[in-house]
Formats: C-alpha cells, structure tokens, sequence
C-alpha cells in the first residue's frame, strides 16, 4: 500500500514539474512575441552620423614608413527614433588611409541618446611615429604637398537600443566617415584659423553606418 502510495506521490510531482516548465516556456514566448510585436511597430532606426569639420595640427611623414599626426574631428550623432533610446558604449574613433590605420584608437565616452537627441563630439585623432606601408608613405607625402588628402574616420563600439523600459543586448556600431581633408597653415575654400599652422575646416561629410 505504501508503495503504491510513494509511486502516485512521484506521478503527481512529475505533473507540477511538467505544468511548471510549460507554463515558463508560455511566458517566455509571449514576452519574446510582445518585444519583437513592439519592435516591428516602432521600427527602430540607425543612427545618423556626419563629419562635420576637421582641424590638423601636425601631419609629417618622417620617413618612408613612418607618419604622425593629430586632428581633431566634430562628429555630430543624431538618434532618428520618436520612441527608441540608444546607449553608446565602448566607442573609438581612428583614422585610416587607404584602408591602414594611421592613429592609435581615441576613446569617446559612453553616453545615452534619447528620442530624437543629438550629441557632438570633438576627439583628438593622432599617432606619434606610427609604422604605415612603405608604399602609403609617399602617397601621403605627395596629398600633402597638393594640399589635401583622402582620410577615413571610424568610429567602432557597440549600442543598445530602449524601447521605454525595456533595454536590449548589445549591437555592434561602425561608422565610416570618408572625406577630402585639405592641408596647410594658410586657410581656403573657408578654412578658419585656429592655433599656429591649424586651419579648421568645415566639411558636412554623411558617414556610413552599420549596425
């Protein structure tokens, strides 16, 4: 008697287990299936990223293979979404030519973006002696002897988005921004004086951006 007793006892565990766990599994569905409801309604979108001016202080090819610089950037962020946050983090900005790197990564800080917001950041971009290809370095010291030169700056980090209380994981952030930069100590085609040989100029160049 007392086994058989035992043996329902056993049974009638295994149901509340089973009960438990299908009753988890149906909350888990429809707490997914009311995100991606509510993340297909709002259809949250990219960030929109422009260069929108540029400052070089120092740009010197030392040697064939070896360059320095340091620019400052205005990078203006603007959040398109009427009911999405974005929360920036682990940001760094560099430089790079013909697809090389030729600065050390500048950390921007974390910051979050609300609906709608815009944030402006003006990092330093520079890299004393840095190794560069033999063949960029030529091609670097011809662009700044025609008074201007291709760059690339990207800007790589990670995002989450908040859709009002509720944040997401974490998306991977890159932004390219590709722009002619003209040289020289002298201003031109509305470049502004800064510092001593520093032009600052304005270039309104919208950037690439993936996430």
């Amino acid at each position: 008697m007392s086994e058989k007793k035992c043996s329902h006892h056993k049974s009638k565990k295994k149901k509340i287990i089973r009960r438990c766990c299908a009753g988890l599994m149906i909350f888990l569905f429809l707490a997914l299936l009311t995100i991606l409801i509510v993340w297909a309604v709002l259809q949250p979108k990219k960030p929109r990223f422009i260069l929108q001016d540029t400052t070089i202080f120092t740009f010197n090819v030392s040697a064939p293979n070896i360059f320095s610089t340091s620019i400052q950037a205005t990078i203006y962020a603007r959040n398109p979404n009427s009911n999405i946050g974005i929360y920036y983090d682990n940001m760094d900005i560099y430089a790079t030519y013909h697809n090389q790197q030729i600065t050390y990564y500048t950390q921007i800080p974390p910051v979050y973006q609300g609906h709608k917001d815009v944030n402006i950041w003006s990092p330093f971009v520079y890299g004393n002696n840095v190794p560069i290809a033999p063949y960029n370095g030529p091609g670097l010291s011809e662009d700044q002897q025609n008074g201007g030169v291709w760059l690339d700056f990207k800007v790589d980090g990670r995002v989450k988005w908040k859709v009002g209380t509720v944040i997401t994981g974490h998306y991977n952030l890159h932004v390219t921004c590709s722009a002619y930069v003209p040289l020289g100590d002298r201003p031109g085609n509305g470049g502004i004086i800064v510092g001593n040989n520093a032009v600052k100029y304005q270039l309104s160049r919208s950037c690439d951006v993936s996430v």
